[in-house]
């Protein structure tokens, strides 16, 4: 994946994102929590128009509890990729384990998203616990895409590991700062030959169209979605967001000057 240093006058390739062999159309991925009840949960995730719905094994049902209503019956997996993750960890040992439950409600499920966090006021992750929990995972067969810090050495040696998808965090979980350090992002996307997806931070749409114009591969959000005034239409927001990030850095912005340029040259003038 090639970045042109100034992000300027430059035309990308456009490949399918590919996570695990599969191919998705949709490069916003969303998670299920928060929400006011399981209905604005699917009317939120259709208007989003995600494929990847990532669920939190520790606080949301999907079987576990029999007796509850669960999470699948609004976004089945005939429908959606069901994307277990292990929020609320905070070592790789429970974050293994978690996932192994994951694996065994799901029926044989490989894909999993591994978050091991550093502390409950930050929600930054611990990277020594992450490197090790995915090296676990990775060996159990699964298919790690991982929440990391936006350090490009972190990345690259998750990458090596095995895992299918980095995630950087734009900022905070649940911050709504936006991207913070643009400039580890864009050396994690020079260097990666798997998918970059931002994940933690967003706060609204231009968030998430300056993930994409800086070539992330897609965008994993929720309480952008779930804690806005108005979910479902923050959710089309958010899919138009990705969609024209996307066409942007595909097309290539204009170069940046330090002088006007008019629209109407005046050479030539009558």
């Amino acid at each position: 994946m090639e970045w042109n240093k100034d992000m300027t006058n430059t035309m990308h390739e456009d490949r399918p994102l590919i996570i695990a062999g599969k191919q998705y159309q949709s490069r916003l991925l969303v998670g299920s929590g928060k929400y006011r009840d399981l209905e604005q949960t699917r009317e939120a995730t259709e208007a989003a128009g995600a494929e990847i719905i990532t669920v939190a094994i520790r606080r949301v049902n999907i079987g576990q509890n029999p007796n509850e209503p669960s999470l699948l019956d609004v976004v089945p997996p005939s429908r959606y990729t069901i994307l277990p993750n292990t929020a609320g960890c905070y070592t790789a040992k429970d974050a293994v384990y978690t996932l192994q439950l994951a694996r065994e409600l799901l029926g044989g499920h490989k894909l999993v998203k591994l978050e091991v966090l550093g502390d409950e006021k930050t929600l930054f992750p611990n990277m020594p616990e992450t490197l090790r929990a995915a090296e676990t995972l990775v060996r159990d067969g699964f298919d790690v895409m991982v929440y990391c810090s936006d350090d490009p050495i972190q990345a690259r040696m998750l990458e090596e590991i095995g895992c299918v998808a980095v995630m950087p965090l734009a900022s905070l979980i649940g911050s709504g700062m936006g991207i913070l350090n643009p400039w580890n992002l864009s050396l994690i996307i020079e260097q990666a030959r798997v998918p970059v997806l931002v994940d933690a931070g967003v706060g609204t749409a231009s968030d998430a169209a300056v993930a994409m114009e800086l070539g992330c591969d897609g965008v994993l959000m929720n309480s952008a979605i779930a804690l806005a005034r108005d979910p479902v239409r923050m959710a089309r927001a958010m899919r138009l967001a990705v969609e024209g990030g996307r066409e942007a850095w595909l097309a290539g912005r204009m170069p940046r000057r330090f002088a006007a340029s008019p629209s109407s040259p005046m050479a030539g003038r009558v």
